[in-house]
C-alpha cells in the first residue's frame, strides 16, 4: 500500500514574488502537485518542476471558484495518493486565509503538514506604500480587523463601539465592498471624521494604486478612483507620513506594466532588474530550446574540433547547448583545441567565463556585419577556419560577411527554437484580457515565435497602448519585417540597456 503523502500549506506573500520566504521557495521546487489560490502571483508557479501539476481554485472557463469543502476534497485526495503536496495560498495561510480549516481536515485525516508562513499584507501593504504601521510619534500599536460582511455587530462580531477607542492605527481587510458602511460605524462610536485613511490596492505589485483622505472622505475617494478589491486600508495619523515616504510608487519603472518575452532560464535576472525598479512583469517566454536536427554536421566538427581557427558563440543558448554537447563526447576541456574564441555580447561572454574560457574577441556592436568587421580589426581572416556555434534558422549575414572576407566558415547549428504554446501559469491569459504597457524583444527569434502565437499587429491592435521595445538592429529588422516600427530600440544591445530605454521612456 502506498504511504500517504504530505501537504504543505506555504504562505505566497501579498503579491510581490520577491516576499517569498526561502522555506516557501524550496517546497515549491519539490512539489508534484500545486494547489493555488486566484490572488497568488502566476510568476510564484514557475519554481514548481515542469512535471508538477498546476490546480488554481478557479476554475478555468468558470466564474465559480472551487468551494472549501472541494478544495478540501481535492488537496486530501492528491496526499494519499502519496504525493507531496504544496498549496499555495495568498499572505499567510493562518491570517484570515482559512488555513486553519484545512489543516483541521489534514490533521483529522491524519495527513502529516506543515505549515509555512507568509509576509501578510497586513504589514507588507502599508511598507510599499509608504506607511509604518507604528511610529514613535504617532503611534505605539496597531489594531486589524475585516471590513468583510454587512458593517453591523450582529453579522460580524466585531465591536465597532470598541474598535473606536482603541489608540494607534488600524488596518481592515476584505473591506472594499462595504467600506461606507464600517467608515459610518466608527465614526458613529467616536473615532474622528478628519482622522487620515488610505486605501491601496494590489499592494506590492506594479498593479499597486493608492488613494488618501479622512474617514468622512474616503469611500466617495475610493469609488471616484474605480478601488476595488483586493484591497487594505490603513486608519491613522501614520497616513501622514505616506508623502515622505512613499519609496515604492516613486521608482522609475512603477505602474508599468512590461511584458518579458525570453526564456525562462533566462529571463530570471532582466525580469528581477525590471520588477526592482518598479514594474509589473509579465513573463510571457515564447521560445523553447531543442536538440538540433541537423546533428551530422555536428558529429562531424566534434570530429575536427582541432582544426579551426576560430569558435564564434552568437548567444548563451549557444554556449550552453555546444559544450552539453561536447562533454558527451570529452572529458577534458583541454580537448577544445586552441581556437580563438569570440562571443557576440556580454551574456554570452559571460557564459564563456563561467567555464573559465578567455574570451579573445567582443565585438561591440552585435549586426552580423559588424561582427565580421570586428575579425578584420583584429587579424587578417583569409583562409582562416572559423566556426559558428548558434541555432538553426539563424540570420545568414555574419556567415556572408566572413566569406565575403576570405575565411572558410562552418555554420553549424547547435539547438533550435520552438515555439513555446503552454500557459501552465495563466500568464498568457492575463495579458489576452488585459493588455501591457510595453512588450519587450531581445531576439529575432522572440519576436518571431511571439508573432506566430499572438499575431503581433493584431494585438496592438487590441490594445493601442501597448508599446513594443527592441533590443537592437537585428531585433528591430525582424519587427519591421512585420510592418512594426518599435516604440523604442536600445543604444545599448543588452538587457542593461534595454532597461535603461525603458527608464528614460517612462520619465518622458
Amino acid at each position: 500500500m502506498k504511504s500517504k503523502g504530505i501537504v504543505y500549506l506555504v504562505g505566497a506573500g501579498p503579491g510581490d514574488p520577491g516576499l517569498l520566504t526561502l522555506r516557501g521557495a524550496e517546497l515549491l521546487k519539490r512539489a508534484e502537485v500545486v494547489v493555488f489560490d486566484v490572488l497568488v502571483n502566476p510568476a510564484l508557479l514557475r519554481l514548481a518542476p515542469p512535471t508538477a501539476e498546476l490546480i488554481s481554485r478557479k476554475i478555468p472557463g468558470s466564474a465559480k471558484p472551487l468551494s472549501q469543502d472541494e478544495l478540501n476534497a481535492l488537496i486530501v485526495t492528491h496526499a494519499q495518493a502519496g504525493k507531496c503536496v504544496v498549496r499555495l495560498k495568498g499572505g499567510d495561510p493562518y491570517v484570515f486565509g482559512r488555513g486553519g480549516e484545512e489543516a483541521e481536515i489534514l490533521a483529522a485525516a491524519k495527513i502529516p503538514f506543515e505549515v509555512i508562513p507568509g509576509v501578510s499584507s497586513i504589514t507588507a501593504v502599508p511598507n510599499y506604500a509608504g506607511i509604518p504601521l507604528t511610529h514613535r510619534s504617532h503611534c505605539s500599536s496597531f489594531t486589524v480587523f475585516t471590513g468583510h460582511g454587512e458593517a453591523t455587530d450582529a453579522d460580524t462580531n466585531l465591536r465597532y463601539d470598541q474598535i473606536a477607542q482603541i489608540p494607534g492605527t488600524k488596518v481592515v481587510l476584505m473591506g472594499t465592498d462595504t467600506i461606507e458602511d464600517w467608515t459610518k460605524s466608527v465614526m458613529a462610536h467616536g473615532l474622528p471624521e478628519q482622522t487620515p485613511v488610505a486605501i491601496i490596492q494590489h499592494g506590492t505589485t506594479g498593479r499597486q494604486k493608492s488613494v488618501t483622505g479622512t474617514l468622512a472622505t474616503i469611500a466617495k475617494l475610493a469609488a471616484d478612483k474605480h478601488i476595488a478589491p483586493p484591497a487594505l486600508t490603513i486608519i491613522g495619523d501614520v497616513v501622514k507620513l505616506r508623502g515622505k515616504l512613499n519609496w515604492y510608487e516613486n521608482l522609475p519603472l512603477f505602474g508599468q506594466r512590461i511584458v518579458v518575452t525570453r526564456r525562462p532560464e533566462q529571463a530570471g535576472s532582466f525580469a528581477a532588474r525590471l520588477a526592482e525598479l518598479g514594474a509589473g512583469v509579465l513573463e510571457v517566454p515564447t521560445i523553447k530550446i531543442e536538440p538540433t536536427t541537423r546533428r551530422e554536421e555536428l558529429v562531424d566538427m566534434l570530429l575536427e574540433i582541432n582544426s579551426y581557427d576560430w569558435l564564434v558563440f552568437t548567444s548563451a543558448n549557444g554556449v550552453t547547448a555546444f559544450f552539453d554537447l561536447f562533454f558527451k563526447r570529452f572529458q577534458d576541456m583541454r580537448d577544445i583545441g586552441g581556437a580563438r574564441i569570440a562571443a557576440v555580447g556580454p551574456a554570452t561572454a559571460a557564459k564563456l567565463k563561467e567555464l573559465h574560457l578567455q574570451v579573445d574577441l567582443q565585438p561591440e556592436e552585435f549586426t552580423g556585419r559588424k561582427v565580421a568587421e570586428a575579425f578584420a580589426k583584429y587579424e587578417t581572416i583569409e583562409n582562416r577556419k572559423i566556426c559558428l556555434l548558434r541555432a538553426e534558422a539563424a540570420n545568414p549575414d555574419l556567415f556572408m560577411g566572413l566569406q565575403e572576407m576570405g575565411a572558410i566558415v562552418d555554420d553549424i547549428a547547435v539547438y533550435k527554437t520552438v515555439p513555446e504554446l503552454e500557459d501552465r501559469t495563466g500568464i498568457t491569459a492575463q495579458l489576452l484580457e488585459s493588455g501591457a504597457d510595453w512588450v519587450t524583444f531581445t531576439s529575432s527569434s522572440t519576436v518571431e515565435h511571439f508573432h506566430a502565437r499572438f499575431n503581433l499587429p493584431a494585438l496592438l491592435k487590441q490594445f493601442p497602448g501597448l508599446k513594443t521595445a527592441s533590443i537592437g538592429p537585428e531585433t528591430t529588422k525582424t519587427l519591421q519585417a512585420l510592418g512594426i516600427k518599435p516604440t523604442l530600440e536600445a543604444k545599448l544591445h543588452t538587457t542593461d540597456g534595454l532597461i535603461a530605454s525603458l527608464v528614460k521612456a517612462a520619465k518622458t
